[in-house]
Order: C-alpha cells, then sequence, then structure tokens
C-alpha cells in the first residue's frame, strides 16, 4: 500500500496537478487517536492513509484529501483530542513530495514485543459493513493490564456489550474496545471507569454514539 500511494494515480480525480493535501495529527493515547479520527472524518470529506503506534505511548494518524478538508478535519481531530487532555501535535502538509511519503506513508510493521501491528491500514468495505450494525463503541484505556481486566469484566456484567478487541500501544497501555447500544455501551464505560482505581492508571474512557466509516476501519480485526 505504501508504494502505490506515492503514485498520482493512486489519490484518485481532482488531484491531477499534484498530490493532495495530507494531514498529521498525533495523540497520546489509542481512544483519543480514535475519537480524533471519528471527529475528523465527520467534519471534513477526508480519507484515512493509516495509523502508526510508537512504543513509547503515541499514535498517530495520517489522512488526505482537498487542502481545506484536510484544515477543517485536522482542528477538529486536534480539538477532540485536546478535550480529553490527549492531544500531541499536528500538522498540515500541502502537496508532499513524493520522496517524502516514503517516510510519511509507513510499510506494514509487526512489534513483537507486544505482538501485534504497529502500522494499521484502513479494514476493506466489508470488514467495515460487518464492523458497522448501527451501533456505538465504547473505549476502556488503561496502563496496566489488571486495571483493564477487571474494568472489562466489570463492564460486560453491567451492561449487554460485546467486546470487538484490545490493542497495546506500549508503555504498558491497554485498550479495550466494546461494542453494543448506545444506553448499554454508556453504561458499561460507567461502571467500569471507578473499578480501575488502585489496581492501575485511568487514560481514557469514551463511547463514540455513531462511529463513522473511518473509525470503524482502525478497529481491532
Amino acid at each position: 500500500m505504501a508504494s502505490s500511494l506515492t503514485d498520482r494515480s493512486a489519490w484518485g480525480p481532482g488531484n491531477e496537478n499534484g498530490f493532495p493535501s495530507i494531514g498529521i495529527l498525533e495523540t497520546n493515547g489509542w481512544t483519543s487517536g480514535m475519537v480524533a479520527c471519528d471527529a475528523m472524518a465527520k467534519s471534513a470529506n477526508i480519507s484515512v492513509i493509516q495509523a502508526e503506534w510508537n512504543d513509547m505511548l503515541g499514535a498517530v494518524l495520517k489522512i488526505f484529501g482537498s487542502p481545506s478538508d484536510v484544515q477543517s478535519a485536522i482542528e477538529a481531530g486536534a480539538q477532540a483530542a485536546k478535550s480529553m487532555q490527549q492531544y500531541r501535535s499536528s500538522h498540515f502538509i500541502h502537496s508532499p513530495d513524493r520522496d517524502a511519503l516514503r517516510a510519511i506513508i509507513s510499510p506494514p510493521e509487526f512489534n513483537a514485543l507486544i505482538e501485534q501491528a504497529v502500522v494499521k491500514q484502513p479494514l476493506s468495505e466489508s470488514e467495515i459493513m460487518s464492523n458497522s450494525n448501527g451501533q456505538a463503541l465504547g473505549f476502556i484505556e488503561t496502563q496496566g493490564f489488571t486495571a483493564v481486566f477487571e474494568a472489562i469484566d466489570t463492564a460486560c456484567k453491567a451492561a449487554s456489550v460485546d467486546v470487538v478487541g484490545k490493542e497495546k500501544l506500549g508503555g504498558g497501555y491497554v485498550t479495550v474496545v466494546i461494542r453494543g447500544d448506545v444506553a448499554a455501551v454508556s453504561a458499561a464505560i460507567e461502571a467500569a471507569k471507578p473499578k480501575v482505581e488502585g489496581l492501575g492508571k485511568l487514560i481514557a474512557c469514551h463511547v463514540i454514539a455513531r462511529p463513522s466509516t473511518a473509525a470503524l476501519g482502525l478497529l481491532p480485526k
């Protein structure tokens, strides 16, 4: 995918005179990255290129689209991350250099230490459709496994929700994603919050009531 994205034709119509703009948004956690991704997709006509984790806490989202759309999306995403006190940085690159894209867009990478991919390509349309079902998403992110395990057990006992999967970000950050109707997910997340105290550090708890396809595309498989 990385090599194809350095080809002008890969960006679709409307960009015949050069590459479109790229937006970069970096957050301190995976939950805030997903919330920011959802906010960006809902605010402007952009597409997600990929998400990338590092091993010292941090997630970066890379998007593309027209200059005005990317700027609007980055502003919305930054505001969402700031509201969670998880914002790190953001940037807008107009018509990125072809050679620069070789560093900006990363090839697939697997981190053996946390046992998962650290460069996440968006899911296919069929996979996104299977993830939608019109349901809300809930995120519980902690620093420490014990805390998130107790929190997710409490969440599942508190309401009728399904566990979508788990993501590890490095630095001990772990996120579990749940799915269900809005009321159930909200009740589950609220029940889980107090269970983290004394077992680890709560990084974020959040509910996305109507997740965008961009957010759905970055869910754990």
